[in-house]
């Protein structure tokens, strides 16, 4: 058995020198190229201040705090004419067709 690992040995051995006699060639130098961060960066800032400026809110301007109530009423002469009512509510509510309902 000594012997068997002795000329494994031995081959292997001779093997690494006619390995080491095998000339290498030369291979050449691949450059590296550099990624440019300053665009994906570039591109980001932009998102990022567009949707700053896009999601500005515009102040809500408040309602009149009196209700202006225009209405159409009929005289004592049969002659109909505008009234026009300034109130902080309105009070009452009456539909524009509920006279349909009760004159026709």
């Amino acid at each position: 058995m000594m012997e068997n690992d002795q000329l494994i040995e031995n081959f292997f051995s001779d093997m690494k020198k006619q390995d080491q006699n095998i000339p290498i060639p030369e291979f050449p130098e691949t450059k590296v190229r550099s990624f440019n961060w300053w665009i994906p960066s570039g591109i980001a800032a932009t998102l990022l201040l567009g949707g700053f400026l896009l999601t500005q809110q515009e102040p809500v301007t408040e309602a009149p705090s009196e209700v202006i109530i225009i209405s159409l009423q009929e005289n004592e002469n049969n002659e109909q004419e505008f009234t026009i009512e300034e109130k902080a509510y309105i009070d009452v509510w009456e539909s524009s067709t509920s006279s349909l309902l009760t004159e026709f």
